[in-house]
């Protein structure tokens, strides 16, 4: 079953670009675009909708005050060329806040915590083992769903990082922190400056090295203490 979304926003371009995202990612359906609110929420509130993209400076009727009218409990994403109303939007229990122009990799966190909202909404229990919880990055123009469960390691290459499982190499422009962040902090450890690992596939540590399959990843002098704690513990 698709996640259903519908976006509001005045100006055209600003649709267009989250479709064209949405584009990417077929586990989501875009059942309706508006730049009216009242047509909006008479269709929120008739409609089954999982989530909602809605810019705040509405003709009409402002984004805040259709989010106070939305009979069910839709999950709002807040799109915005304004910063300053972060705050007022987390007072309305909003999921997400996406500050325009909104860049991809912001796009991919906001889609991953609907996902999340829409598994414990739906008792849909994450089974990690079979490769159902995942992560996508952007290869050569192409958004790559990769299963978390077959991530061995990802090493950082100044301005792209390598994401390493035991059947293929993906390259993509991005940092290591920024990918860290999305993956689980209980199944993932940074062990160098320029490693990520997957702490269910080391295979033996000796001295300042792991050993993960046929690679050996160097284990870095400040990370030394952590990486030992959580590997031998």
């Amino acid at each position: 079953m698709k996640i259903k979304c519908v976006l509001i926003d005045d100006e055209p371009l600003a649709i267009k670009v989250l479709q064209n995202y949405f584009n990417n990612f077929t586990d989501f359906e875009v059942i309706g675009t508006f730049n009216n609110s009242l047509e909006a929420l008479d269709f929120i509130n008739s409609t089954s909708v999982d989530a909602v993209f809605l810019d705040i400076n509405m003709p009409m009727m402002t984004g805040f005050e259709l989010i106070s009218l939305i009979e069910n409990k839709t999950k709002v994403i807040i799109t915005t060329a304004f910063r300053e109303f972060a705050a007022e939007s987390y007072d309305l229990d909003v999921l997400d806040y996406l500050v325009k122009p909104i860049p991809l990799p912001r796009f991919i966190k906001c889609i991953n915590k609907i996902t999340t909202e829409y598994n414990l909404k739906n008792n849909i229990k994450i089974d990690v083992s079979k490769g159902d919880s995942h992560i996508f990055i952007k290869v050569d123009k192409k958004m790559m769903k990769i299963n978390i469960e077959e991530i061995l390691f990802i090493e950082g290459m100044k301005e792209y990082i390598k994401v390493v499982t035991a059947d293929k190499t993906y390259i993509t422009h991005k940092s290591l922190t920024s990918l860290s962040e999305e993956l689980p902090g209980d199944r993932f450890l940074r062990i160098h400056k320029s490693y990520v690992i997957a702490l269910n596939k080391v295979k033996s540590i000796e001295g300042n090295r792991i050993q993960i399959q046929s690679y050996t990843i160097p284990i870095g002098r400040n990370y030394s203490k952590d990486v030992k704690n959580r590997i031998l513990e």
